[in-house]
Parts: structure tokens; sequence; C-alpha cells
């Protein structure tokens, strides 16, 4: 987290922000730290000292989430190899069941760890397939992944749910008649949440409508159907999850981030060091940068590499880590570009929310940002460009949105930036992200006084650099995305499990 002007100089292409070179594995930042017995006091800014290394602690390898109980979990594969050899001496089991317990131990082992991996990669590489009589968003899966039944919803202004249907063909109001709390429930778990939070109604000018039917589908936009008319002109809104609450202390830009004011960051070990950040949208899923996992890095793309941090604005006080089960990088990015760099982290449970745990809101299809509203990002990155270590403190900093024709100009990032980027920070320098702030939030707050995702911290020509503004993916044009593979895969840890063993 840059707050300090560099008055450096350069023409090659743009880096991401994890490293100025690009390595060949995600690097760390800085040296892993963990919970001490106790902590000297540290100044909040970077200090040019290299912290102690400590090995990190032994830690049990993730499970893969169940339908029936997503709280469980299992002990390593050590210690189930080791409980099946007890229990065979015990009973007195022959050498060859021994056998069978410890390989069907393995498979199952196999499959929570690397099954939602290789699913993830048999997916790009295939992509889905669907018949010639594909009927997009009609209530009925046709294709084999279930991408004609994806981006069939949306949320306008005021939580507003939208519908598109088969025989609509736009996007709808949902007529609050015959709306349900189930229904409620049902469009949400589809989408990839939990349960609703709330459902509500408010008054709507739209001319056409949606109405609720007595149809059976899993889906919402099989239960609906067009309508000319709705009483009262009172269509149904729907808020999937409570996000975005805002913190009322004051902040202040570049200095340490107090608990609880930015609920939603996270803080990404690769191989127990920090390397990226993150945020929470959802009790499943994080959001991140695509480049955070590099296509020629094996083990970046192992999900048991990588250990996933909430609610902690200090790397010497980490709590339980949580497990990534399943990572989702877009199809389309881009390396060379930056394009499309976002990626989406299933957990292997559920995140129990806290007053410093909390998602932070995806904004509205029609939601927009000006040039100039004044935006905050936040991570655990170097606070000083080319830096080998990051801050070990949770920092933010204040940035206004610069107008994307004024970014691309000759003078600045002369047309690199896509419809998929936004930039922040400001011309003159001095505040921006920096290494290791990859992947997390750049957050705007609406008059709603919540905190909308704005931007996904991508790349940027140095740290704090004269005419070079922090770069960010614009969470906005990807959102169908984001929304399509939380559908997609809310369920794939426990198919592939049960794939794998059978």
């Amino acid at each position: 987290m840059e707050d300090t002007q560099a008055q450096l100089q350069g023409d090659e292409n743009p880096p991401p922000y994890f490293l100025v070179v690009k390595p060949t594995e995600p690097p760390p930042p800085y040296f892993g730290l963990h919970p001490l017995p106790s902590s000297p006091p540290f100044e909040p800014f970077y200090v040019n000292q290299p912290l102690p290394q400590i090995p990190p602690p032994n830690l049990p390898l993730p499970v893969a989430a169940s339908s029936q109980n997503n709280n469980q979990t299992a002990p390593p594969p050590a210690s189930l190899v080791m409980t099946g050899r007890r229990r065979a001496r015990c009973y007195g089991c022959s050498g060859g069941s021994l056998l069978i317990l410890v390989i069907i131990g393995i498979v199952i082992w196999l499959g929570v760890r690397y099954g939602p991996l290789l699913l993830s990669k048999e997916t790009d590489k295939v992509g889905d397939t669907c018949p010639s009589t594909t009927v997009k968003c009609d209530g009925h899966t046709d294709c084999t992944q279930g991408s004609d039944e994806t981006n069939c919803v949306r949320f306008g202004t005021g939580n507003e749910l939208q519908v598109l249907t088969s025989s609509s063909r736009v996007f709808l109001p949902v007529c609050s008649v015959g709306w349900s709390q189930s229904l409620a429930d049902q469009t949400c778990h589809q989408l990839g949440f939990r349960r609703s939070y709330h459902s509500g109604t408010e008054l709507s000018t739209s001319l056409s409508f949606l109405s609720v039917s007595n149809q059976s589908t899993a889906t919402i936009q099989g239960k609906v159907q067009v309508s000319s008319s709705c009483p009262g002109q009172k269509v149904a809104t729907l808020q999937c999850t409570s996000c975005g609450d805002p913190y009322t202390s004051k902040i202040i830009g570049g200095t340490v981030a107090e608990q609880g004011q930015w609920p939603w960051q996270t803080s990404l070990h690769f191989q127990g060091w920090h390397t990226c950040g993150g945020s929470l949208v959802a009790q499943d899923f994080v959001v991140t940068a695509a480049h955070c996992f590099p296509k020629d890095s094996a083990s970046a793309q192992l999900p048991s590499n990588w250990l996933v941090y909430l609610g902690t604005v200090s790397q010497y006080m980490l709590p339980e880590p949580l497990y990534v089960a399943q990572i989702i990088v877009h199809e389309e990015y881009n390396p060379k570009t930056s394009d499309y760099d976002i990626a989406l982290l299933k957990l292997s449970r559920p995140v129990i929310m806290s007053n410093v745990v909390k998602p932070v809101c995806l904004p509205a299809f029609d939601m927009t940002v000006s040039a100039g509203t004044q935006c905050w990002t936040s991570g655990f990155g170097t606070t000083q460009e080319g830096a080998a270590e990051g801050s070990t403190n949770l920092m933010q900093v204040a940035v206004d949105i610069i107008d994307s024709g004024v970014c691309n100009s000759a003078e600045v990032y002369n047309g690199r930036i896509t419809q998929n980027m936004l930039c922040a920070g400001y011309l003159t320098g001095g505040r921006d992200s920096c290494q290791g702030d990859s992947g997390g939030p750049l957050v705007c707050q609406e008059t709603d006084g919540h905190w909308y995702l704005t931007g996904i911290t991508s790349w940027g020509y140095g740290c704090g650099r004269e005419d070079s503004p922090g770069v960010y993916s614009d969470v906005h044009s990807l959102l169908g995305w984001i929304y399509s593979k939380m559908e997609r895969s809310h369920d794939c840890g426990l198919n592939v499990l049960v794939a794998t063993v059978m």
C-alpha cells in the first residue's frame, strides 16, 4: 500500500502488483508470520528490517464440504491411514482388509484434495456442451454444465429482483403477489448463496412484469411467467446476504486499518506465505485476481496450497485458516494484457459471520461510479515499491476513480485499459496499491451507506508513480461471470468427491 510518491521512470509493460518481475511461482512478498507468544510493538508503515522467519505450523488438510454437515472436518491423510491401521490391529482384520481400507482412504483424500482442481481444469479445457435445441433461461438445463440456466437473475437499484426468461427475452421485475420466503431462499441458493437475507417490495415503473406461477422447477426463471399487470406496481426486492455494513469510525488514507473496518478483506497465503488479497462476497466465495494463480505453475493452482484468513488486521495475529475447495480462474484471462484478471475461490466450508467477518456487497447491474469518486483500497502489500516485505498490518488508502479516457491517454497507459478495467489513484502519484495487494478490494460507499466491491487490485506501472495510477479489474463489467461461477460451482465439491469414490 503505497503512500509516498516514487520518482521512477521506465518503458516496460506494466507488471501486476504481486512483483515487479513476474516469478515462476507466486512469491512470498515478505517472511511468513504467525501468532507469537508476545509480539513487540512495530511501526504502522513498512520498516526496512527483515522479520524473523518462523516456519508455519502443521495444519490439517482441507476437506470438501458436505451437503449434510458443512462444519465437519476430517483429519489429514496420515491420520486416516493411522486410524485404519489401529482398527485393523484391534479387531484382527486381515492384511488384505487393511490394504483395502488404506486404498479407500487414499482415494477419498485424493478426491477431496485434487478433485476440484481436476474438475476446474477439465471444465476450462472442454467447455460446456449444448444441443442445438437449447433454450436459455427456460428453467430446464440443456447444457452439460448448465450454462444455459446461468445469468438469468440480476439485481437492480434498491435490490430489485429482475429475471430473464425464455418467453420475456429481457430482464423484468417480479411482481410481489405470490412472492414468498421460500422463493427468496431458493433464488439466493440458486445464485450460490446459502439462503436469503432480506426480501421486500418496492414500487416499479415497468410496463411489463413477471408473475409467480405454479410450475415446479429448481430455478426462479422456471417459476415465473410474463404478465402485463402487477397489483399496485409492487415488485419483489431481494438481498441474499448482509453485506458492506458501514463503519462509523473516521478513516485516514495511508494508515493502519482498525479491526472490523474492512471485514471482507482476506489474506491469501500460498504455501504458508501471504501472497495476495481477496474479498469475501458470500459465505462460500472469495473474489480475487487471476494472476495470483499463473497457469505455468501447477502448485499455484492446487487448492491445498492455499489458506484463507479473514477477520484479521495483523499478520502477527492470524486466526484459524479457511481452506480452498476450488480455484476458478476466468477462462479469458490474458496474462500479457491483464484483461479479465479475476478469479473466484470456493471455500471448503461456509464462513461464520461476525462483527469482524462480513461480505462486501456486489454492485447492482445498473450501478455506476463516476470519475472523481473517492473510494478505498486495502491490503497487506508493501508500502514501498520493490520492497522485499509487505506490511504486517492491514493498510488502507483513499484513491479517486479516474476517467478511463484519461487513463488510456498517451501520457498515462496509452490504450492498455480495456473495458474490464478501471483506474483509481492520482496522476500526481503518491497513493496507490502495491506488491502484495493483488486481488484485494477497491470499495466505494453508495448513498445507502453500504460499501460495494468496485474493483480488484490488478496491475500498475510501479507503485505511486506519476501518471501511473493503479489499475483494477472492473467488477461491474465482470458481474455476470461472478454470479454464473458461484451458481455453477455451488455443489461442485460434493459431486467431485462422490464421483471419485465411485
